[in-house]
């Protein structure tokens, strides 16, 4: 996947206008039909994890939902970026785990089932967090419109997460026959919004593009890091501290994109964040389950 989105987007970097036609509307639709697959999957086994595990889960969430927002904040100062791109790395830090995290995670022989409880229930938190936290980090920066972020978490995640369960309580036949083609799929949308994101944004990319790059990887990085240092630091087995550290620096890019697109449209550069993470975390995601799978054994 890594491979697929870093090829997208150097195409539409070098040629613009090989995706420049498409509008950047088609990113939330995209979005929601990703989070359906992602309801397609989940079980109710998946669910009750958050419960059977609390300690564990209310461990990981506090800690995404600390350490990237901070984490971005002091980038965003650290670093002279522009307002626009502040923006998008407050952003993209406000949102919950990715759903790339659990095949990260079992590729790096972590603990899974805490991996997928967390993005479950950090996902589920989403509406109500990622909006407050845009608003105290990012709000002397722009007007941040909570409700209106708040609901569309809603439409954009949670709605097609519920249908996707609905689907699969209602017509588990047809559920089964699509789901194992559910990856490759995810994995061409979200180098198709890559490549919309960078198409529509090329020119002004190529004047701020290494230092939002440098700021992207150290986001990333540092999350991976912290995530596993605070497991170990709280008396986590070695699986579980993965398990953290992979989905506290793996975030719902997609999903800051989208809401760039849709509550942040004055501010275009504000997207790129978002996209050049959907490059970067599926690159240094693969590495680091390398270097973990490794070092287990």
């Amino acid at each position: 996947m890594g491979a697929i989105v870093l090829l997208v987007a150097a195409l539409s970097l070098v040629v613009p206008s090989s995706l420049a036609w498409i509008g950047t509307w088609v990113i939330n639709p995209m979005l929601g039909v990703i989070m359906f697959g992602m309801g397609l999957t989940l079980s109710a086994n998946d669910l009750k994890i958050v419960l059977r595990r609390p300690r564990d889960i209310l461990i990981g969430c506090l800690t995404q939902f600390t350490v990237m927002p901070l984490l971005a904040w002091v980038l965003t100062k650290t670093f002279p970026l522009p307002q626009e791109l502040a923006i998008g790395v407050i952003l993209v830090g406000c949102c919950p785990g990715g759903t790339a995290s659990n095949v990260i995670t079992y590729l790096a022989k972590g603990d899974l089932a805490l991996s997928v409880g967390m993005t479950a229930a950090s996902t589920l938190l989403a509406p109500l967090l990622t909006p407050l936290l845009v608003w105290l980090l990012a709000g002397t920066m722009v007007d941040v419109h909570t409700t209106g972020m708040l609901l569309s978490i809603v439409y954009i995640v949670l709605l097609p997460i519920v249908c996707g369960l609905l689907c699969q309580r209602f017509i588990p036949k047809l559920t089964h026959r699509v789901t194992p083609y559910l990856p490759a799929f995810s994995s061409l949308a979200v180098a198709l919004t890559v490549g919309i994101v960078v198409s529509h944004n090329a020119s002004r990319l190529m004047t701020a593009g290494l230092l939002v790059v440098l700021v992207v990887m150290l986001h990333n990085l540092f999350g991976l890091g912290i995530g596993y240092l605070v497991g170990r630091l709280l008396g986590l087995q070695r699986p579980k501290s993965v398990a953290l550290s992979i989905e506290v620096g793996m975030q719902n890019s997609g999903l800051a994109t989208s809401l760039a697109v849709m509550h942040f449209a004055a501010f275009p550069l504000s997207t790129i964040p978002g996209a050049v993470f959907s490059v970067w975390h599926n690159i240094s995601g693969a590495l680091i389950a390398r270097v973990y799978s490794r070092n287990s054994q």
